[in-house]
């Protein structure tokens, strides 16, 4: 092989190098490649051209000159060379630390790239009528090694373009520019035992409680969520939903405090159950505007980041987080929130139960609605505290259900219907001694108001309740992705109430004793997309009421995410 040959292997690195700078910038710049071909192209054998490329594309960088090169001295016997290329024509690159790292072996797919992107560049120099700076022999010798090297050149080419035609097929078919979809399916195993008679409240003869329902039941949940962005930085959300998973609520077990934390039967009719658009005033304030099934604790901080999921956190649905976010539910309305990032946090949301309902005790501002406000204060990673207040009004339209399902059946229709305003009060907080334990905890006070009069309830009769819950999660717990969780607490309970059971006026709607909450869980995560969680939640004195046995929920969640 001639000597002008040998000289251009001797500068092979740095041809490498430069292809990578031109070619993965150039195929970058044509070719927008979607997430699938992504993955197509990282599914490549490891020895592929395409693959090499890809390894080295993203550890370079453009010089101007080969003093940049902190590992290049003048006596090195490569310098001229090296400075050639950088001087003449432009065609070299190092790594971002500033190295060139000269010694290092490549492989004959390499230099074939190299050898591309310097032959890219000597055309370029042509077409500018710049050939002057191309010599006789250099153009020889380029020829005669893209002529050695024509068939691994030829594998790069047939390899761009198959990527070309994959995208151009992905860019016709593809769903959507703006939107996505993710599903997530539940399948539940579930029964309840402890007890053969229902749960009954306090002041009723437990001999008089209906059997309790005990059977075991296979139930399932799905949820496809589209979500789209016009701008980047908003976030319109369309979600539907199917499930048949009857709830473990007073018509089964005598008790809301059995409920799953997924439950609901629609007897798996499709619905859109919730519409939503997210948006940013500035740079510090943040709106999200719900259409229908707004949530407040979908769109605040609720200090329960490991188990608030319904699909992978908490079974229950007390252990998810403080009932407080649960006065407002299901309607329309809006979430501002100020500086949601920062160390401190500012949010108030408004949501209307009946915000459809054009009738006198309906619509968006004269039917059901929560009004909440919050502060929360995160000094540091570790640390996170919030307090909450939250002013709700219900009616017999949305029907009086303070807590969502939560607590005693005393604590959620304090006036046996008659429409109420209540004053919630909480303080939440999270506490992440290290990366795997997360603490946290919540108590809640309220203090309900009767607007009406019914049996054994006059205008004016007020109710107070509280509540508290401590959480433990323990994450990667006997393999990354695990998840143990520990809950105990106290359902809502009233602890005093103006009004009656009954016209006689004999039996105050109190909670006499009270309950508490055991939820134990343990999270597998198969994979990515699979996850299985077994669990057992234990409700001691059932509706605050010691005369009632102590009920069991045995349950096995699998979530699909897809």
């Amino acid at each position: 092989m001639s000597k002008l040959f040998w000289k251009c292997l001797l500068i092979s690195p740095g041809v490498l190098l430069a292809n990578l700078v031109f070619s993965g910038a150039t195929i970058a710049a044509e070719i927008p490649v979607p997430t699938e071909v992504k993955q197509e192209a990282n599914s490549l054998p490891k020895d592929s051209s395409l693959s090499q490329i890809q390894q080295y594309s993203g550890e370079i960088g453009q010089v101007t000159s080969v003093s940049q090169f902190s590992d290049v001295q003048p006596t090195d016997w490569a310098f001229q060379a090296l400075q050639s290329l950088v001087e003449r024509y432009g065609c070299i690159a190092g790594y971002p630390n500033a190295t060139y790292r000269g010694n290092r072996a490549l492989t004959r797919y390499e230099f074939a790239a190299g050898l591309n992107a310097c032959l890219d560049r000597v055309n370029e120099l042509i077409a500018t009528a710049t050939a002057d700076l191309v010599t006789k022999e250099d153009l020889a010798t380029l020829q005669r090694l893209q002529e050695e090297f024509s068939a691994e050149l030829a594998t790069l080419r047939g390899r761009v373009d198959a990527l070309e035609v994959r995208t151009a097929e992905l860019e016709a078919n593809q769903f959507s520019t703006t939107t996505k979809l993710i599903g997530e399916a539940i399948f539940n195993v579930s029964n309840v035992f402890g007890s053969d008679q229902r749960a009954v409240p306090s002041g009723v003869d437990p001999s008089t409680a209906p059997d309790l329902d005990s059977n075991t039941i296979l139930t399932d949940r799905v949820r496809l969520r589209l979500e789209s962005s016009f701008v980047g930085t908003d976030l319109l959300q369309i979600r539907l939903q199917s499930r048949n998973i009857t709830p473990y609520d007073t018509n089964v077990t005598g008790t809301n405090m059995t409920r799953l934390g997924f439950d609901g039967n629609q007897n798996n009719e499709t619905v859109i159950d919730k519409i939503n658009y997210a948006f940013n005033l500035s740079n510090a304030v943040r709106v999200k505007i719900d259409a229908a099934g707004g949530n407040i604790y979908d769109n605040i901080n609720n200090f329960n980041p490991d188990l608030a999921s319904d699909g992978r956190g908490a079974l229950s649905r007390y252990g998810r987080f403080s009932p407080i976010y649960r006065t407002g539910f299901g309607g329309a309305g809006a979430t501002i929130t100020l500086n949601p990032t920062g160390a401190f946090t500012a949010s108030a949301a408004y949501i209307a139960r009946t915000a459809s309902n054009p009738g006198s005790n309906g619509g968006l501002t004269n039917g059901a609605y929560t009004a909440l406000g919050q502060v929360a204060f995160r000094p540091s990673d570790a640390f996170n505290i919030g307090l909450t207040y939250a002013h709700s009004y219900q009616n017999s339209l949305s029907s009086v259900n303070m807590f969502e399902g939560t607590g005693s059946v005393y604590a959620g229709n304090p006036f046996n219907g008659v429409a109420t305003t209540a004053n919630h009060y909480g303080i939440e907080a999270t506490f992440k001694p290290s990366s795997k334990l997360t603490i946290g905890g919540w108590y809640g006070y309220s203090n309900a108001e009767a607007k009406g009069s019914g049996t054994g309830v006059n205008q004016g009769d007020e109710a107070s309740m509280n509540y508290w819950a401590a959480t433990l999660a323990f994450k990667d717990f006997g393999k990354e992705g695990n998840l143990l969780g520990l809950i105990f607490g106290q359902p809502p309970k009233v602890s005093d109430n103006d009004a009656f059971t009954s016209a006689a006026r004999t039996t105050r709607r109190e909670d006499n004793d009270t309950s508490y909450h055991l939820e134990a869980l343990y999270r597998l995560q198969i994979n990515d997309n699979i996850s299985v969680t077994p669990g057992l939640l234990v409700i001691f004195n059932p509706e605050h009421n010691n005369n009632n046995d102590t009920i069991y929920v045995g349950t096995l969640r699998t979530t699909f995410a897809f």
